[in-house]
């Protein structure tokens, strides 16, 4: 069984050129330059790369171009989607055969399905493969609550599950899943590293944030590790006034991503598909301010 790797594991924003269609050019670019960053990995089609608004053609066309691209550079994480269980096996198996190193698996959240079936779907999606498994709870962008307890038993039975907490506040989750597993479950921050501090403190082992400032999340992760926390946090208040700015909306955060890759000439086009959040010149000032404060650490 393949280890899940400790550090920064960015999600892959995807690229596209000004009338929508994907830019296979800046994708290869993106996942070439993410393999020089200390990233321990890349994963594909979480929230942040717009995934649902993406076709089964366009992502099985995306998951070759970066695997190919990665490879023997950086392990690849492929995020499984898809509402139906049969068809996120289905997923998961092909993401396997393709060769990606593990799985991020969104529980299916539409019609708000009962805990029997959302545990069913993770492990169909566990029993079908032999990669490790990253479980996202994310509650509030789903609105499907799972208890610890359902976390700690599905690490039980499946000692490939990982997590990827986005609750607000993590702490506690992470914490009782920590103590109820005995500390073997690895944990990762989500929702951008905004409590990666608090993450950190509790046992996570790393953060998936976007991808446009991972040199900032290897800062403050690398101080934390070494014992140097007032380090770490003077580093991700810095952070902070930016990740306040995008992150009022899903949309909003995707958006602004995209904006600090372009500016740093890793794609060529900050587009996003419609419908999507629109910057105004206040607002992209503001972006642009709170940039310059961590632009240091890039």
């Amino acid at each position: 069984m393949r280890r899940v790797p400790e550090g920064v594991c960015p999600i892959l924003a995807t690229p596209f050129t000004e009338k929508g269609e994907i830019d296979f050019d800046s994708l290869g670019r993106l996942t070439r330059w993410i393999s020089t960053t200390g990233a321990v990995a890349v994963t594909m089609f979480g929230i942040g790369s717009e995934y649902y608004k993406l076709s089964d053609q366009e992502r099985n066309s995306m998951i070759e171009c970066v695997l190919a691209e990665a490879k023997g550079k950086i392990p690849v994480i492929v995020s499984v989607t898809k509402h139906a269980t049969e068809l996120a096996v289905e997923d998961a198996l092909y993401a396997q055969k393709m060769g990606a190193d593990m799985l991020m698996l969104l529980p299916p959240f539409l019609l708000s399905p009962g805990p029997e079936a959302t545990t069913h779907h993770i492990e169909s999606v566990c029993q079908a493969v032999d990669i490790p498994v990253i479980v996202q709870y994310a509650p509030e962008m789903t609105g499907v609550k799972i208890g610890a307890e359902v976390f700690i038993g599905l690490a039980r039975k499946y000692p490939q599950i990982a997590y990827k907490i986005e609750c607000k506040p993590p702490g506690k989750v992470i914490t009782a899943i920590r103590e109820g597993s005995g500390g073997s479950v690895k944990i990762y921050v989500g929702n951008a590293g905004f409590q990666l501090i608090e993450g950190l403190a509790r046992g996570a082992v790393g953060v998936m944030p976007g991808c446009s400032m991972i040199e900032v999340y290897g800062k403050i992760y690398a101080l934390y590790a070494q014992g140097r926390i007032d380090e770490a946090v003077a580093v991700h208040n810095e952070l902070l006034p930016l990740l306040n700015c995008m992150r009022q909306s899903v949309e909003e955060l995707i958006k602004g991503e995209k904006m600090i890759l372009k500016r740093r000439g890793v794609i060529a086009s900050d587009y996003c598909r419609k419908p999507t959040f629109v910057f105004d010149e206040a607002l992209e000032k503001d972006l642009d301010r709170y940039y310059r404060q961590v632009e240091k650490y890039l």
